[in-house]
């Protein structure tokens, strides 16, 4: 198989070129040439927001059974860079995200569940409305058969630039009395970066097409069982768990999944982001890799970094300042 990876530097694109190489798919990776590319992978460097950032890929004498994209600004990106491939790609296969279905979700809610609202030629909007219109280009050139939606929840593991995991490693090896957020029998809904990578070359190898919902079933993990897998791998010796009732975090401020990462309390938000139906994926051979590998492996990239974490500066910082987190523990 063949693979143009549009992007694959960081985070996603770069779990599933690492996926890719693994299988001895031949990778070509289209990038802006911030970071190398992968060893193993020609290397394609352009800026898809430039004037003319597509012509050293247009230029380029080759074909791909598969185009991966995981763009997630103007949809009009998408939709420039899918036309000029329709016709030397068999696959288009579009990395697009839970937050293209109208909010607020039901517990249970599937692919056939409402839509924002998105447009292929738009300029950059809010994310969900850039994620839609993503999708809708990929469409537009490639064709609904020949198109794949991925529509990923949350994502965890190794390489993440976002900071969420990563922050709850950091805190918990930073020891003394950690603000648990409760309850602890809370479900969690992720998916694991290289689960999602398997899934997505799985896919484009099937022929698959149309949208998924990729994340782990619901209740694949709890609060309780994601801190305590961080502790296991992490935790300083005096790093002690300190269940926090949701009404406490609320009473002292405390934003969920910013201030906390991954955790929101049960309610309405929960619901839209940890209890989507992931069957129909299930059954397309999704597979799920437990808590504790996903934490484990993720705290051995950061150590391997030296403390030195990639950050996208568009998502803003994530995690609770000390001094709040001691004022809510009532030290």
């Amino acid at each position: 198989m063949r693979l143009l990876m549009l992007g694959g530097t960081q985070f996603v694109g770069r779990g599933v070129v690492e996926a890719a190489l693994a299988r001895g798919w031949e990778v070509t990776v289209f990038h802006r040439g911030n970071r190398e590319a992968p060893a193993g992978t020609v290397s394609l460097l352009g800026d898809r927001t430039a004037e003319g950032g597509l012509d050293a890929l247009a230029s380029f004498d080759g074909e791909w059974d598969v185009v991966v994209d995981t763009w997630s600004g103007a949809p009009h990106v998408v939709r420039e860079s899918a036309r000029l491939l329709a016709g030397r790609a068999g696959r288009f296969v579009y990395v697009s995200s839970g937050s293209v279905y109208r909010y607020p979700g039901v517990a249970g809610s599937d692919e056939d569940y409402p839509l924002v609202e998105g447009d292929p030629d738009a300029d950059s909007v809010a994310y969900a409305e850039n994620k839609r219109g993503g999708e809708l280009a990929a469409v537009a050139e490639f064709g609904a058969e020949r198109t794949v939606l991925a529509r990923a929840g949350l994502i965890l593991g190794p390489y993440e630039n976002v900071g969420r995991l990563p922050w709850w490693l950091n805190r918990v090896a930073r020891g003394g009395p950690v603000l648990a957020p409760g309850p602890k029998e809370l479900d969690l809904q992720y998916i694991d970066v290289r689960d999602l990578a398997e899934w997505v070359l799985d896919a484009a190898f099937a022929g698959l097409h149309g949208p998924y919902n990729i994340i782990s079933p619901i209740a694949h993990t709890t609060m309780e069982e994601f801190l305590k897998a961080c502790v296991a791998v992490a935790g300083a010796p005096d790093a002690e768990l300190r269940w926090t009732d949701p009404s406490v975090i609320a009473e002292h401020g405390i934003e969920p999944w910013s201030q906390l990462p991954v955790w929101l309390p049960p309610g309405e938000l929960h619901d839209t982001m940890h209890r989507t139906s992931t069957e129909k994926a299930v059954a397309a051979g999704l597979r799920a890799r437990p808590v504790a590998e996903t934490v484990a492996d993720t705290w051995a990239w950061i150590q391997s970094l030296g403390g030195v974490l990639p950050q996208r500066p568009e998502r803003g910082a994530q995690g609770l300042d000390p001094e709040v987190e001691a004022k809510a523990l009532g030290l």
